[in-house]
Formats: structure tokens, C-alpha cells, sequence
């Protein structure tokens, strides 16, 4: 009421103040002014307002996006894995289909606002709920010099139009004790698709890597072209340099400590790696078996059918700023389907299509995180124990030419000193 009775008020002067003259707004002023005991600078910029203008700047905006939106995007959001705002609007047409089976009371409205709403609304809605990453990577390879001189370093940004270029790394996951003998994930990325493939090894052996490297180039659905590595050891080395030349794939290195020189793979390390398997220790059989049934199926089909990234399209220095231009976000099998066009498919692009079409997204997260509780409940079991052997002294030994003493059976003292 007394709300009511203040705009009442400051209606009336303010139609005295647009009426008088000079003297008489100076008048109106000081009024109001006593009365409200606003500053006269603010009182000024009351009364000097047209009463449309205010009555208009006054009204409050509703809500564009109901709380049912809201909450199905929360849901869709969490599913996903938490995706940044970009990519998050770009994967919700692909995830909209299978929401109303997850999610209660979807109707057409509010299909239409998710839809519509935009990704730096996203942002505004999310951010109260965003998770924070504190904890920080670390790697556990170091430079190799072992043929260097051999392969060539790359350094400038990749300029290709066709998938089959990679970069490749190593994760550790030794959790707080680089000792001992422990779990990597070998992480290769193609830098046109963004598409993204890993394999668990234990310990970091050439051949190890070799061979997974090996199981990578068979699953994917597109030939390999060339690979680039860092400088360390488990890359240069004479077994992955005549890989490279039995399969007429050109080999490439980074600079030493330079990591921006693979920028697009580390990236991965954090978005498919780090943030699946976090820091801790995996550094037995098993969980290397359980993490590779992971990358092979439930987070392959995940990260390259279901999750859409963004690509760096042109890099451009002004002065002293630089500015980055980036593609619309989409998957890695959009990217793909997009560069083969009108050609037809081969059979292993079909197959991934035909998969896409017949899974859900939300029990392919549900699987996954399943997948990630079995894993942890194996990691917490302690190593199987050895059986206790009873400790049993050994027997006296008998003096030469005494008692048990005979040509055929030497003395044992003798037998160790000759």
C-alpha cells in the first residue's frame, strides 16, 4: 500500500516538473526532495523521466524458461557429464529424444524452450550449480633421446582438411607414488574430427604401446595418415618408427617441454581421462582389463557419438590481442558424416550411424557410471596375499668323515667351497 502511495506521489510531481517553468521546477525539487529525502541529483533523474518511460523501465521482464526447462536441462546437463554451456546447446537436439523416457513431464512447450534457449542463458541458470575442478595434472614421462635425429619436428598449426592426422600421449594413473610398476592410458586424438580414442597399458614399454597403438588404428572407422608424439621414450623408439614405415604413416615430434605443440591431445587428456579416472591408482591387471572394457565401448560410443566439441578455425593476431575464431559445436561422427557428403558410407560409418540411432544416451551415462563404481570397488581391494610359508630351520650339518658321511653324498660345506 504504501509502495502504491510513493508512485501515486512521484507521478503527481513529476507531471508538476515537465509543466513549470525553470523557477517552478526548482520549486518542485526541493519539495520532493524534503519530502522523499532522495539526493537532488537522483530526485532529478526521477522527475525528469517521462511517465511512459517509467512505467515501462519499471515493469519487471517474466520468465522466459519455466522450472520443468530448467530441470530437464539439469538433468540433460548431468548425463552428459557437464558439458561446458557451448557444447551442452549444441548436444541438446541429439539428447531430446531420449529425455522424455528419463525425465517426467516433457511436453511440447517446454521441448520447444530447451531448444530454444540460448547458451549464454545456459551459463546464467547453471551457474550456481557448475562443479569446480580443483586438482591438477601432472605427468610421469620424460624426454627421450633415442633417435631423434630421425623424425622431424612439427610445430605449426595443423593445416588439414581430412581425417587421419593424430596426435597421441600417455596419461599416467599413479595416484601420490610414481613408484613401482602402474597403469597409463595411451590417448590418441584426430585433430580434424576431434574424434578420440584410448587404451589402458600397464607400465609404459615400447611394445605395450605398440600394441595398443595397433588395437587404436583397427577400431577406428577412418585410415590413419600421420601421427605426432611428444619426446618421450615410449614414442621414440626404432619399434614405432618401423611401424610407422610398414604402414606408410608419417611420424612427426614435438619440441622438448613444448606442450601447445600437442595441444588437441591434451585437451583430451583432461576432458576423456582425468576427469573419468581422476588421480588415483591403478596399478594391477584387473583394473587395466576394466578400464579397457570402458574405452572400447561405453566411453568411445559417449565421447565421439554423443558429445559435441568445438573445432579452432582460424587464429589471427592484431597488435597485441589475438583472436580466435571457432566452428559450431558438433560431434566427432557429425564432422565425419560431413566430410564424406554425398559420397557413400563405408560399412564402419554405417554401423557407428546405426548405433547412434539405437542408443540412449541417458543409460549409456547410467552404464558408464556403474562401470566407474565397479571399477572403484576394485581398486579398494587390497592385493591377494601369498600363503605364509612356516619357517623350518635346516638340519646340522654332519662333520667330515662322521656320522651320515660317505663317498657318495659330499659334504655340503664342501660342495659350496669347491
Amino acid at each position: 500500500m504504501a509502495g502504491e502511495r510513493l508512485r501515486e506521489a512521484l507521478r503527481m510531481y513529476r507531471k508538476h516538473y515537465g509543466e513549470s517553468d525553470r523557477a517552478g521546477r526548482t520549486a518542485v525539487l526541493d519539495e520532493f526532495c524534503r519530502l522523499s529525502g532522495y539526493h537532488r541529483k537522483y530526485a532529478i533523474t526521477l522527475l525528469g523521466q517521462a511517465h511512459e518511460q517509467a512505467a515501462e523501465r519499471s515493469r519487471c521482464r517474466g520468465l522466459t524458461y519455466s522450472r520443468k526447462t530448467l530441470g530437464v536441462i539439469e538433468a540433460i546437463w548431468k548425463a552428459a557429464g557437464y558439458p561446458w554451456s557451448v557444447r551442452l546447446k549444441a548436444l541438446l537436439p541429439l539428447w531430446m529424444p531420449w529425455a522424455r523416457g528419463h525425465v517426467e513431464g516433457i511436453t511440447e512447450e517446454v521441448q520447444q524452450q530447451v531448444l530454444r534457449i540460448s547458451a549464454r542463458q545456459i551459463d546464467r541458470r547453471l551457474a550456481g550449480k557448475k562443479r569446480r575442478w580443483k586438482r591438477r595434472g601432472y605427468g610421469r614421462t620424460k624426454p627421450g633421446t633415442l633417435l631423434k635425429h630421425q623424425i622431424p619436428i612439427h610445430t605449426g598449426p595443423w593445416e588439414v582438411s581430412e581425417p587421419g592426422y593424430v596426435e597421441v600421449d600417455l596419461v599416467s594413473h599413479s595416484g601420490p607414488n610414481a613408484g613401482g610398476e602402474f597403469g597409463y592410458t595411451l590417448n590418441l586424438t584426430d585433430v580434424y574430427l576431434g574424434w578420440c580414442e584410448s587404451r589402458a597399458i600397464l607400465g609404459r614399454g615400447q611394445q605395450g604401446v605398440l600394441d595398443a597403438l595397433e588395437a587404436i588404428r583397427c577400431s577406428m572407422p577412418f585410415p590413419l595418415v600421420a601421427i605426432d608424439s611428444d619426446n618421450g621414450s615410449e614414442f621414440i623408439n626404432c619399434h614405432l618408427i618401423h611401424y610407422c614405415q610398414a604402414h606408410n604413416l608419417r611420424f612427426t615430434r614435438g619440441r622438448p617441454y613444448k606442450k601447445d605443440d600437442n595441444a588437441h591431445v591434451e585437451q583430451k587428456n583432461w576432458t576423456h581421462v582425468r576427469r573419468i579416472f581422476g588421480w588415483e591408482r591403478y596399478d594391477r591387471p584387473n583394473l587395466i582389463a576394466a578400464m579397457n572394457a570402458l574405452y572400447e565401448n561405453e566411453l568411445q560410443t559417449m565421447m565421439n557419438l554423443f558429445q559435441p566439441s568445438v573445432k579452432l578455425i582460424e587464429r589471427q593476431r592484431l597488435g597485441t590481442t589475438l583472436r580466435r575464431r571457432y566452428d559450431a559445436a558438433r560431434t566427432p561422427l557429425d564432422r565425419l558424416l560431413a566430410w564424406y557428403g554425398e559420397r557413400p558410407l563405408p560399412p564402419p560409418v554405417k554401423a557407428l550411424v546405426l548405433r547412434r540411432q539405437n542408443t540412449d544416451p541417458f543409460a549409456l551415462a547410467q552404464a558408464i557410471e556403474q562401470q566407474l563404481e565397479r571399477l572403484d570397488d576394485l581398486r579398494s581391494q587390497r592385493r591377494p596375499s601369498l600363503p605364509r610359508i612356516p619357517f623350518r630351520p635346516p638340519a646340522p650339518l654332519s662333520p667330515p668323515g662322521g656320522p651320515g658321511d660317505s663317498g657318495d653324498n659330499p659334504c655340503p660345506v664342501r660342495s659350496l667351497m669347491s
